[in-house]
């Protein structure tokens, strides 16, 4: 399976840095980690929104049926 790139990590490795010294080197280091860490919880946010909405959805159709089969009958 391939894996896939972030956009964080397409830019760390696109982007070319001329920084002005070391700790320009540093600071830009130190902030691609922090974009790369707040990504990482953007994506397990969405992927678990994703989850939840899909099991609330069969949750509801599974108590309508429920609803529907021992009560629905009139």
């Amino acid at each position: 399976m391939e894996t896939k790139q972030t956009a964080v990590e397409w830019l760390y490795d696109t982007i070319i840095i001329f920084p002005e010294s070391n700790e320009d080197l540093a600071h830009n280091a130190r902030s691609f980690k922090q974009a790369k860490q707040m990504e990482k919880y953007q994506i397990i946010d969405a992927h678990l929104i994703g989850l939840i909405t899909s099991m609330e959805m069969e949750a509801t159709k599974q108590a309508e049926q429920y609803y529907n089969e021992n009560y629905g009958k009139n």
